[in-house]
């Protein structure tokens, strides 16, 4: 197993690397991007790759969300810019689930069985491991609500916990939806000065719906796994 984590790393490292060769600018842009915040500026850069405009969006999306920064704030109000409000939005809540599912597997693959070993030696770490699994779904939805927590927080969280995969997924997908739609309203009815409350409502009861589905699958779920 520690070979297969060793060639695992390399690889990633080489993935960094072919990224680099291929576009030389991403690392320093996201860097800028970091420390400016400048959504004008990124809608700009997204939209000079014409034609692959959407793909490059979409890939620096998940990538920044698999990483845990810069904020996705400033990339969903980018897409929202440019794509529209709703193509931006369904565009940025599925590249942004992506992203993070991607960075809960190679967490998990990583450092779950190190913390194993640690939460073996201690039964209150047994315990709180294993409500993770039974309650970690309704934890990681509300988490993700939440604006502003650390992408890369609850992704380490989600990870080291006994979350199922498909929990952790399903739990980003819907969280993100209220917290990245609304957010990125505000942000591109701020920048083109446009005001529209209708959108935040639509948004809002989407939301509402989304998180009743949610609730209802949570408790199939604990059914199902109680029979």
């Amino acid at each position: 197993m520690k070979k297969i984590k060793i060639i695992a790393f390399l690889l990633i490292v080489f993935l960094f690397l072919l990224i680099h060769i291929i576009e030389p600018n991403f690392f320093p842009y996201l860097w800028k991007t970091l420390l400016s915040g400048d959504i004008i500026e990124t809608a700009k850069y997204i939209e000079s790759f014409g034609a692959w405009a959407v793909v490059f969006s979409f890939f620096l999306t998940l990538f920044v969300n698999a990483l845990g920064f810069p904020p996705a704030i400033i990339f969903s109000t980018a897409n929202t810019i440019i794509f529209g409000i709703v193509p931006g939005i369904i565009l940025s809540c599925v590249a942004e689930t992506v992203g993070v599912a991607i960075s809960f597997l190679l967490l998990r693959f990583f450092f779950r069985e190190s913390a194993e070993k640690i939460i073996n030696k201690s039964k209150t770490l047994t315990n709180i491991d294993k409500y993770s699994g039974e309650k970690g779904f309704i934890f990681m939805l509300i988490a993700r609500m939440v604006p502003y927590i650390p992408s890369v927080l609850l992704n380490a969280v989600g990870a080291l916990s006994s979350l199922s995969f498909r929990n952790y997924c399903v739990a980003s997908f819907i969280g993100k939806f209220p917290s990245t739609g609304i957010e990125a309203i505000i942000g591109h009815d701020a920048i083109l000065q446009e005001e529209n409350p209708t959108r935040i409502i639509i948004t809002i009861i989407f939301a509402i719906i989304l998180i009743a589905g949610a609730y209802f699958y949570q408790r199939y779920e604990n059914r199902k796994n109680k029979k």
